[in-house]
């Protein structure tokens, strides 16, 4: 089980490579096993965010522990942490799976989004440096490759890092960590929104005009194109659930 999405970095973008599993398993090896498991949670959700781990998906606890060099306790204590957060099941007799969402929940959580993108924008807009500007900008070039080569897992990874720098900057810990666990709940639907939604071809076009919002230093700008993206990928949602009911139909 191989992913080439990069992780999500503070302050610069990472490509791809940068981090590959056997690196990830050394750098784990090497620290304090007090650490072990929250280190490893971080790398399965990363997993699940990025769609390597799809919903409904059963966790190997012994392939994970193998990937990340250590013994199947930190992965255990880790799938147990994702559990409290909604992002696994734990099903009696049959093991550990990716928890899938309904779109009637997917959609609350949407409807939700946009509330609170529309204030991580205004944030944004008035404490935003001109090198963090930079930072975006380049991250959307490298959402716009991804895209063009038809990595959709590569670009989600991407958009996470844009959106993790968007939090870090508007400096809400709060805001944070509701809207952390919003997303984490919306991995199943945005992957479909970008592969069967056609959004891995507009969906960073959207995100440079977004840059520009913050740019302008204009909260209310900024506030409404980080609004009208949530909108518009809730839209690719209901097109990738009607898509996914006529094959099955």
């Amino acid at each position: 089980m191989h992913t080439s999405g990069a992780l999500i970095g503070v302050g610069k973008v990472l490509p791809a490579d940068v981090m590959t599993s056997q690196a990830t398993a050394t750098a784990i090896a090497l620290l304090n096993s007090s650490s072990l498991p929250m280190l490893v949670q971080e790398e399965i959700e990363r997993l699940i965010m990025t769609g390597a781990l799809l919903p409904g998906t059963r966790v190997n606890e012994t392939e994970l522990a193998q990937r990340f060099g250590t013994s199947r306790g930190p992965v255990r204590e880790a799938l147990r942490a994702l559990e409290e957060v909604g992002l696994v099941r734990n099903e009696k007799n049959r093991g550990v799976f990716v928890r899938e969402i309904s779109f009637e929940e997917a959609d609350e959580i949407y409807e939700l989004r946009e509330a609170l993108e529309e204030v991580v924008g205004k944030r944004v807009a008035v404490r935003v440096t001109t090198e963090q500007i930079a930072i975006m900008h380049g991250l959307v070039d490298a959402m716009e490759k991804a895209a063009e080569n038809e990595q959709a897992e590569e670009y989600a990874g991407l958009n996470l890092q844009f959106h993790e720098m968007l939090l870090q900057t508007a400096a809400s810990q709060k805001l944070t960590e509701t809207y952390k666990r919003l997303v984490k709940e919306l991995h199943l639907f945005r992957m479909r929104a970008l592969t069967q939604g056609g959004g891995l071809h507009v969906s960073a076009p959207e995100h440079r005009e977004i840059v520009k919002a913050i740019e302008s230093r204009n909260s209310d700008m900024a506030g409404n194109a980080l609004k009208g993206h949530v909108a518009t990928s809730r839209a690719r949602m209901h097109k990738a659930y009607e898509k996914t009911l006529q094959q099955e139909a």
